[in-house]
């Protein structure tokens, strides 16, 4: 049976909580400790409306000295997640830079992306619901607020995206819907 594989890479800002986004996501616990990322790699299947999808998740580095890695992640990915903190008024700026980078690098004037408000179970925000929504309205992107640490919408991020990569594949032609198989999904 054929089965259909999304590349979903998570970017953002360094410290925003993109690692514990994935092992939340992954695992479904929540790591204390942080050490900034260069690249983790996981493969999960998620079912979204029916179908199973095995999503190949890039976790990557927010540091900007690894910045030089992006372009060949971007490039090969089929879905994005746009991480910033609602604690950090800069990761929130950062996600523009990041934006536009992604669609440089893949020639298009817009691709399947999600934009992550996280640590939205923090007291000390800098950037309000409103804004996150305002700036997703903007990207013409869904936009979930998220909390690795208490795993509030962790799914819903995962789910967006699968939704978002399939609406953009069949505009393009290029979805796999499987025709048979062996009982139902």
């Amino acid at each position: 049976m054929a089965e259909n594989t999304m590349k979903v890479v998570i970017v953002g800002a360094g410290a925003v909580g993109k690692s514990c986004i994935s092992v939340r996501f992954i695992l479904g616990k929540f790591v204390k400790k942080y050490e900034p990322t260069i690249e983790n790699f996981y493969r999960k299947a998620i079912e979204v409306d029916s179908e199973i999808t095995m999503l190949d998740i890039l976790d990557t580095a927010g540091q900007e000295e690894f910045s030089a890695l992006r372009d060949s992640y971007m490039y090969g990915g089929d879905g994005f997640v746009l991480v910033y903190a609602v604690n950090s008024i800069n990761s929130f700026y950062e996600v523009e830079k990041l934006k536009e980078q992604i669609l440089r690098i893949k020639g298009k004037e817009s691709v399947p992306m999600v934009l992550v408000g996280n640590k939205c179970d923090m007291e000390d925000r800098e950037v309000t619901t409103e804004q996150g929504e305002n700036l997703a309205k903007q990207y013409g992107c869904q936009f979930v607020e998220t909390s690795a640490r208490e795993n509030i919408n962790i799914q819903q991020i995962f789910t967006k995206i699968v939704q978002q990569i399939r609406d953009s594949q069949k505009k393009e032609g290029t979805h796999k819907k499987k025709t048979k198989g062996c009982g139902s999904v």
